[in-house]
């Protein structure tokens, strides 16, 4: 039996290496599904990085589909089933790096628009895609910098559709209509190195920033709220020490923290500070904001999911907030209405990532269901 449009197309993504920052081709292989329909392509090339913006209309209001083209390297190719980059379907499902995330979900979204500009050549308002090489790397190059460009002459998203893959058991059983703010804290803890024979004439900065770390560890920072859930505090690295009779003369401390709408970046850093102070510690400390967190409450875009769902499925959708963070951290500050619905995500960036092939086309009959719902 043949292939569905839409699986075809996701096998031709994933045919293309496109690990951060390289799109491979990719971009260029859904233009050329989307000229025909009317979509007027631009390139945006940013650093490494290569962007795609693509719009059907010149209208609002503006439905934008958004999503990467890179992947995450494959790890060991040994390891796998099947080779990465070679995709194959067995026993109902397609095997490939980037099957879940996001080339089906790519897929999905031409689809979509093709059947749907069939039946709507005259719709209502806009069509657009967006789409980077780089959400899976430093994402300094990608749709913040597209984001920016559309905001400068003043071209205005007013819904946008991430194809991050959101389900959990089935397809269209968890939406996300937000996420958590995340903020990286890169702390230097300087002591006094000397011989462990004679710590009267050095000073241990893993001693002295224990407490602290404790401190930091335990504190309580939030309930969070009806939307999110509470703040979290993780280290994610700690290093001293150059050898095994020397007292380190320097603590290295790097940590992260998921925060709520409960709490700011700003309060968070002061409140961290005023612990290392209360300490009396003699450190440094650099911050890095990746994202703050954001929220689409109910409105037109959920709604035309929430309905999008259960008319193609039968199901009611659940809304979460919860996971890491996403490109919708820089869409949803210009006021677009942001969500996120793609596949299952219970293989993504592991050996032997894989979707149900079947679930490509349910999920692009929910894309072109969200189109008939808003612009229709």
């Amino acid at each position: 039996m043949a292939n569905s449009p839409t699986l075809d197309l996701a096998i031709d993504l994933i045919r293309r290496p496109s690990v951060t920052p390289d799109d491979a081709g990719c971009q260029d292989l859904m233009m050329s599904r989307l000229a025909p329909l009317g979509f007027k392509g631009e390139g945006m090339r940013f650093g490494d990085t290569d962007n795609l913006w693509a719009r059907r209309g010149s209208e609002g209001p503006v439905l934008a589909f958004a999503g990467h083209t890179d992947v995450v390297p494959t790890g060991p190719e040994k390891n796998w089933a099947h080779p990465p980059f070679e995709p194959v379907i067995h026993e109902g499902y397609l095997y490939g790096r980037g099957a879940a995330d996001m080339k089906g979900s790519l897929a999905a979204f031409v689809t979509a628009c093709e059947r749907f500009v069939a039946q709507h050549p005259d719709h209502r308002g806009s069509i657009a895609l967006l789409i980077t090489s780089d959400e899976e790397g430093p994402a300094q190059h990608g749709t913040v910098k597209v984001v920016e460009t559309l905001e400068a002459r003043k071209e205005k998203i007013d819904w946008c559709l991430i194809g991050e893959p959101s389900s959990t058991h089935q397809v269209g059983d968890v939406i996300k209509n937000g996420r958590r703010g995340s903020l990286h804290g890169y702390l230097t803890v300087h002591g006094v190195q000397g011989h462990v024979a004679y710590p009267h004439l050095a000073e241990n900065p893993v001693h002295t920033a224990a407490p602290a770390l404790d401190a930091l560890a335990n504190e309580f920072w939030d309930n969070g709220n009806d939307f999110f859930p509470p703040t979290t505090f993780q280290i994610t690295r700690v290093e001293a020490g150059t050898g095994s009779n020397i007292i380190p003369g320097e603590l290295l401390v790097h940590f992260n923290f998921r925060y709520c709408t409960e709490n700011t970046a700003e309060s968070l850093e002061e409140r961290v500070v005023a612990i290392l102070d209360r300490h009396q510690l003699k450190y440094d400390l650099q911050w890095h904001l990746s994202g703050r967190p954001f929220l689409t409450d109910k409105g037109a875009l959920v709604t035309a999911s929430q309905n999008a769902i259960r008319s193609v499925t039968g199901i009611e959708t659940e809304l979460s907030t919860s996971g890491g963070t996403s490109d919708g951290r820089f869409i949803a500050p210009t006021g677009a209405q942001v969500v996120e619905l793609g596949p299952i995500n219970a293989t993504i960036h592991k050996i032997d990532e894989c979707v149900k092939a079947e679930d490509l086309d349910t999920l692009s009959e929910i894309y072109e269901q969200i189109l008939v719902e808003l612009l229709a």
